[in-house]
């Protein structure tokens, strides 16, 4: 059984998302707040999924995913009540995997959870892929990503984006290709989510290659990687 941490401030979210996701098979721990959160996480096993809301008392979601992400691979998706692209960017940029805007309906984000972890554990059970292109190494069924035999620390969706481009290196990929290869057809997700997924994902391997330039835009067209 999965198990969801979902960290929330009101008493009826909690509640009614809990019930969703436990009719959906999953296994639910809830907290009210991103503090009591993060010092559960050091005593317990670490959950499949964190469902996270922006807006909390003394740790917000923002915060939290801030601190979580240098030593985490969790898949998160965040919720927000504001009606701001800029919390939605900066959420992307900080790592998370997903972003949901309250109200929503419940099936969307029982989707998009499915979605989310469908990406973190899907697995070629007839072989340990293996991608190589130079100094890269993308083992798939570990989840793993080296450049030049250092390891890259990416999101489930980072990983998905980056073996959607390097599959074929020197052709470009769509925005709309890269959402078909991050998300599910069911989930919606705005051309500027995978612009911040790329920016990240390119910051993370400068911080193992100050040259790391393999990653090209093609200005409202999409990416690609290079060949060698």
């Amino acid at each position: 059984m999965q198990t969801i941490t979902l960290i929330d401030d009101d008493e009826d979210i909690l509640t009614s998302v809990s019930i969703a996701l436990e009719r959906e098979g999953y296994k639910v721990i809830t907290y009210r707040d991103g503090a009591s959160a993060l010092s559960a996480f050091k005593k317990s096993p670490p959950p499949d999924l964190i469902i996270i809301t922006l807006e909390m008392p003394r740790m917000d979601g923002m915060e939290m995913l801030r601190r979580l992400r240098p030593t985490s691979k969790i898949p998160v998706i965040l919720l927000t009540s504001k009606n701001d692209d800029v919390d939605e960017v900066l959420g992307l940029k900080m790592g998370a995997d997903d972003f949901i805007r309250k109200p929503f309906v419940q099936r969307v984000l029982l989707e998009r959870v499915k979605a989310v972890l469908r990406r973190g554990t899907e697995k070629d059970e007839s072989a340990n892929i293996v991608i190589e292109r130079g100094p890269l190494r993308m083992d798939i069924d570990r989840h793993a990503c080296t450049w030049k035999d250092v390891p890259v620390s990416l999101t489930v969706t980072e990983f998905s984006i980056l073996q959607a481009i390097v599959s074929r290196p020197g052709v470009i990929k769509s925005r709309a290709a890269l959402m078909d290869a991050a998300y599910d057809e069911e989930v919606y997700a705005a051309d500027r989510a995978i612009d911040c997924h790329i920016k990240r994902m390119r910051k993370k391997f400068r911080i193992v290659d100050e040259s790391f330039d393999m990653i090209e835009a093609l200005y409202g067209v999409g990416y690609r990687f290079k060949e060698f």
